[in-house]
């Protein structure tokens, strides 16, 4: 598996997962290139990688279920990690659900092998020489679990070809991009597709 490059495009393709370097400042959109895609998101301190970025903290930073433009997120010891700075797609994205993974697949029915976002940030990491103990709760980008009373609704994702996130690093730190295998509920509308990653211009 190859890293991401430090510039420009790199395609993130079904069902894999890749990782990058971002410094203090440096923005990246993660792009749905045919829609419908969800996108976990992972990002650890880069001097300390046992530092992630925490749903549940970040929620109780927020008072939000699910993420808003201009929002922080932040690590398990509390600290900024990373800015939604801008959204194209209808904004639905998921702060509840944890990263799907092997076991989450033998549950489902699933016979033998199945890519999962868990093995994919394994590997993402290993290709920088990193590797971590736990897999952390991700920002899936794009998925769309509303919440119904006390019940949670898994619906296709509803964003379009092209549809992007921006964010921005708060502190030097890894990212790790997931296109989520998941084909047996409907997330991905049963055909998981390429994400993109691209490393943004400065501002200055």
């Amino acid at each position: 598996m190859e890293p991401m490059t430090a510039r420009g495009r790199t395609v993130v393709p079904a069902r894999e997962g890749r990782a990058l370097r971002l410094s203090a400042g440096q923005r990246v959109s993660i792009v749905d290139l045919e829609g419908g895609q969800v996108g976990d998101v992972f990002a650890f301190a880069a001097d300390d990688v046992t530092e992630h970025l925490s749903a549940s903290h970040t929620r109780a930073a927020t008072n939000r279920l699910f993420p808003a433009v201009g929002q922080q997120f932040v690590t398990d010891r509390r600290r900024p990690i990373l800015t939604l700075v801008s959204d194209t797609s209808p904004g639905w994205h998921d702060m509840l659900i944890a990263a799907c993974d092997p076991a989450r697949y033998a549950a489902l029915g699933a016979e033998g092998f199945h890519a999962s976002c868990a093995e994919n940030l394994r590997l993402a990491l290993a290709s920088l020489g990193l590797a971590v103990p736990v897999t952390p709760q991700p920002v899936n980008v794009f998925m769309r679990i509303p919440v119904d009373g006390q019940e949670l609704r898994w619906l296709p994702a509803a964003s379009r070809p092209g549809d992007a996130v921006t964010f921005q690093a708060a502190m030097d730190c890894v990212l790790v991009v997931s296109a989520c295998p998941q084909d047996l509920v409907g997330i991905n509308g049963g055909r998981p597709t390429p994400l993109a990653v691209d490393l943004l211009p400065d501002l200055n």
